[in-house]
């Protein structure tokens, strides 16, 4: 038996019989790493790094086909883990970098049941997103997925659950400066996509135990290369006339790199594998850390494909109740594009909403990224 095979072994052992009491995560910096108590002795063994550490744990990532399920593909894939994925579409671009690919859809109970069998770890970023369409349909994405996966990962012994919720589960409208993860979830909220985040959010963090540790985050406006969301919208209403400011445009906002809010999964990922019990059991706001002006951001992004922002602009008490009155509209007539403007577009774009992430930073060792105009000049645009 080689020095790797006892390196797995003992991982194993301690793995199986602590469910993950000590720190596996590899690091590239380290010559040394500590494989933990040898059970029958107690004896502490520190073996030279000869072959690349492999922390032997396989991490099931659902809607790993999405732009935030990539990135934190490759992350995991980087720092040794094995990776399964789950996803309704085909990505060959992942399976040709080691990720096990299965074609399903989370909503299917024998899916999440075959997807959790044999990993340790999942973690949960497939949901439905948008501001318009059926509740019924947001509740089978975002909230009977999370039960079935769930229940899933109790049933094959997973150990640990990540969470990949929105800071939008605490927005009812009102101005969110500063807001911490004490903030409780509103009475109300303005479209099914919070309203149903949260509780998926509510049930993955309700399952917290010494069997199943969870965690949930709550990453706020993702962007950045590869981006197929927010800042192709932002373009393409701006190319069709469509686009406007809402209010003065000085609101603040959060927004979050991509590769910071993988990272985040990452290092909760390992807070939860090795029972920290200062993170189980709870949500984190995940951002830049550096609020910025609404219309600036959005003037921005704007450059980046050579556009001028409009100088139209339109009250946020105005915009609020033309998306009143166009979803009523739209409700009535059974249309199921989205209008133009809805209410919780019109308060996102017209009130603050930026987050204090001191939690994340102190629990989870998380560090937002600092060279944002510089990263985000490297975004290219078709």
């Amino acid at each position: 038996m080689d020095t790797g095979e006892v390196v797995g072994l003992l991982v194993d052992m301690e793995y199986s019989k602590k469910g993950g009491g000590f720190d596996r995560r590899p690091d590239a910096n380290r010559q040394y790493f500590t494989l933990g108590r040898l059970i029958a002795n107690h004896t502490y063994f520190i073996f030279p790094r000869r072959t690349p550490f492999s922390v032997s744990i396989q991490v099931l990532v659902t809607g790993y086909g999405g732009f935030l399920g990539k990135a934190i593909c490759r992350r995991l894939l980087q720092r040794g883990y094995t990776v399964r994925g789950i996803a309704r579409g085909l990505y060959p671009d992942m399976a040709a970098i080691g990720v096990d690919c299965l074609r399903a859809s989370v909503t299917d109970e024998s899916a999440c049941d075959q997807a959790c069998r044999g990993v340790q770890a999942v973690i949960h970023t497939a949901a439905l997103a948008g501001v318009w369409g059926k509740a019924i349909d947001f509740e089978r994405a975002n909230v009977h997925s999370t039960d079935a996966l769930l229940r899933a990962a109790s049933k094959s012994g997973v150990r640990t659950f990540v969470y990949t919720s929105s800071p939008s589960v605490t927005f009812d409208g009102s101005p969110q400066r500063n807001m911490d993860e004490s903030a409780p979830y509103p009475a109300r909220w303005l479209c099914h996509y919070p309203r149903t985040k949260a509780f998926g959010e509510q049930r993955a963090l309700d399952c917290n135990s010494s069997q199943l540790a969870t965690c949930a985050l709550r990453p706020h406006l993702i962007w950045g290369p590869g981006d197929p969301h927010l800042i192709p919208r932002v373009i393409e209403r701006c190319r069709q006339g469509r686009l406007m400011r809402v209010g003065d445009g000085k609101n603040l906002i959060d927004t979050v790199h991509v590769d910071a809010a993988a990272e985040a999964h990452c290092l909760a990922l390992e807070r939860l594998i090795d029972r920290d019990s200062s993170v189980m059991g709870r949500p984190f706001f995940i951002t830049d850390g550096q609020p910025m002006e609404c219309w600036q951001w959005i003037t921005e992004i704007l450059a980046l494909a050579k556009l001028t922002p409009p100088n139209r602009s339109i009250s946020l008490a105005n915009a609020y109740r033309i998306g009143a009155i166009l979803e009523g509209l739209y409700t009535v007539l059974g249309k199921s594009t989205e209008p133009p403007m809805t209410r919780f577009v019109a308060k996102q774009l017209g009130v603050d909403h930026y987050f204090n992430i001191e939690s994340a930073k102190t629990r989870l060792g998380y560090k937002p990224l600092t060279n944002r105009t510089e990263l985000l000049q490297q975004i290219t645009i078709q």
